[in-house]
């Protein structure tokens, strides 16, 4: 299993807090079935800044260290980009990283209670560089759940998007969960992923993530998005299809 956004890099963000509990993290993965992590630490979120460089020193050391313990963990690297203006100018510049360093696809970020205006066009400039962007964790924010039509647009013009394995789970909550299941059926994500930050809180449920999939929409669906996951790892394209509306219940007739 790959798991492809995960904050298990120590001392870069709000995720792992020492090699120690990397260490933990990487343990607690390997009882998931997890093979694989791209490691995606928070890159321009008001909070922190870890750039290019900085993250693949990161993956190497603890690489190195998970070699030493005998932990059979593979990690590459990645970034968790917020949206900003001049992301395209730092991509050129080299601070942006693309996941796996692959040149394909890289993580955008929304602020967690709105889209920012300047974000289609945004999408766009990513996608004519020739990158895709994978919007992550679009069930956990505010204006998305309330406009799902949003979403729908960024992924019918090219962008792809990445659930949280703990929403559909319903570690945040029943409407979190119903809404991912919406997104799911609407053909509105193609990754699922932990946003693990810790062995705790909030751990990986990757196993328990897949087990909901498989119980509401059946074992092709769990398939593609771990087949998904692997395509993305070796920079190839991804299953996709074509994209719906999330179809929202009259209420009263006022709808």
């Amino acid at each position: 299993m790959i798991d492809i956004h995960c904050h298990i890099l120590p001392n870069l963000d709000d995720g792992s807090k020492s090699m120690a509990e990397s260490i933990g993290m990487a343990k607690k993965a390997v009882q998931e079935g997890i093979t694989t992590i791209i490691a995606t630490p928070h890159h321009m979120n008001g909070s922190y800044e870890n750039t290019k460089q900085t993250i693949l020193d990161h993956v190497q050391a603890l690489n190195d260290t998970l070699l030493q313990e005998m932990i059979p963990l593979t990690i590459l690297p990645g970034q968790e980009v917020r949206v900003y203006g001049e992301l395209l100018d730092d991509l050129e510049k080299g601070d942006i990283l693309t996941l796996n360093d692959g040149g394909s696809y890289v993580f955008v970020e929304f602020p967690s209670g709105s889209v920012p205006r300047f974000t289609e066009k945004l999408l766009y400039d990513i996608q004519m560089s020739g990158l895709t962007p994978i919007i992550v964790h679009p069930e956990r924010n505010q204006t998305l759940m309330e406009n799902p039509d949003i979403l729908y647009q960024l992924v019918k013009k090219g962008a792809l998007t990445q659930v949280t394995a703990a929403s559909l789970t319903g570690h945040f909550g029943k409407k979190i969960r119903k809404f991912t299941l919406d997104c799911i059926a609407a053909n509105l994500t193609h990754f699922i992923a932990s946003d693990a930050h810790n062995t705790h809180n909030r751990t990986f449920l990757m196993r328990d993530a897949y087990q909901a999939v498989r119980e509401e929409f059946g074992q092709d669906l769990v398939f593609l998005f771990r087949e998904n996951a692997q395509l993305l790892v070796e920079g190839k394209n991804v299953f996709k299809d074509i994209p719906n509306r999330i179809k929202r219940k009259k209420i009263l007739g006022l709808f």
